[in-house]
């Protein structure tokens, strides 16, 4: 059996393994719709028995309904504008354009699937692992990429807001204020906060500038300041005791993450482990005894195994994530 081939095989299921990987700890859905689960398991719907009885609570039940749908609908259209090409190289903080970006993703199937034609795969298992690198692996990359960012962006969150505080405090204005995070603040916040500046200096409103800057990094954090600056315009207020409010609650939030990681440690290592058994397994039996394994890749029968595994190991991986998911 050819060692290459041996090799990019194995490498197959390797990839449906770290891929799975990957959708354990990236995947997951977005905060705006689990706020909206949670908001429609609250309100409920009403009963058919209380419509026919004419309660007249059920005009109230209607509206919040009505509101709820709209709310899902606006939520749904968000998601969609952030699922685009464009928007997520924009949330990853790539200088890229998506031209450039499905070139690169073309000539990287192209070299995947030259390299398994060099190493006399099957067309199929070239055209595979072609079509993998193309869409799968690019994509994939590019979404751990924006989650990093997203997470370093929320780590130093709450010092932004802190700065806004003391800043209020001593007199400052909020614009003021922002400048000095553009200036001092580490990356991703520097640019997020240089580019709010800019769009307040050209004549932009402050709430405009914080819905872009939310379609740029759409996290809980942004979608919380934007929601405290836009009441305190509308009904005034101290701004510097809600500012500091929110500091307390991102906190608090962090705080409550880092414990469910901690409690949820044990879980993660688990599936980390039997994800990356049997490919290790593999990989150690196909140095070791070549010709013992070689079967499952010149035997027809071999390779139906060997989809099947790596489809029934990618649906376990699946299930063990959704099972380590305190995210709900």
């Amino acid at each position: 059996m050819n060692p290459t081939v041996l090799f990019l095989l194995t490498g197959v299921l390797g990839f449906i393994a770290v891929a799975g990987l990957g959708f354990v700890f990236v995947g997951g859905d977005s905060d705006a719709e689990k706020a909206t689960k949670r908001a429609q398991n609250i309100i409920g719907a009403p009963t058919l028995e209380k419509v026919k009885k004419g309660n007249p609570a059920d005009a109230a039940t209607v509206r919040r309904r009505q509101i709820l749908e709209n709310l899902k609908t606006v939520e749904r259209e968000n998601r969609k504008a952030r699922l685009n090409v464009r928007a997520r190289l924009r949330q990853a903080g790539l200088n890229v354009t998506p031209q450039q970006f499905w070139i690169f993703s073309g000539v990287l199937g192209i070299a995947i699937v030259a390299i398994g034609v060099l190493a006399h795969l099957p067309i199929y298992a070239s055209a595979g692992l072609g079509f993998v690198g193309a869409l799968g692996l690019p994509r994939w990359m590019l979404g751990l990429l924006i989650s990093r960012r997203h997470k370093k962006f929320g780590a130093e969150f709450p010092n932004a807001i802190d700065i806004i505080v003391r800043g209020i405090k001593s007199g400052l204005p909020v614009n003021d204020c922002l400048k000095m995070i553009a200036k001092e603040a580490p990356e991703p916040l520097r640019t997020e906060f240089q580019k709010v500046v800019e769009a307040v200096g050209v004549g932009s409103s402050m709430d405009q500038a914080l819905e872009k800057m939310y379609e740029r990094t759409p996290t809980p954090e942004v979608r919380f300041l934007g929601i405290v600056m836009a009441i305190q315009q509308k009904t005034g207020g101290n701004l510097a005791e809600a500012l500091s409010n929110l500091s307390t609650v991102l906190r608090a939030r962090k705080l409550m993450s880092e414990k469910v990681k901690a409690m949820s440690g044990e879980a993660v290592a688990s599936a980390f482990i039997i994800g990356s058994l049997p490919p290790g397994i593999m990989a150690v039996v196909s140095v070791t005894a070549p010709a013992y394994i070689a079967p499952m890749f010149s035997d027809p029968r071999g390779h139906v195994m060997l989809l099947g595994a790596g489809i029934w190991m990618a649906s376990g991986i699946f299930v063990m994530r959704r099972m380590i998911n305190f995210k709900q």
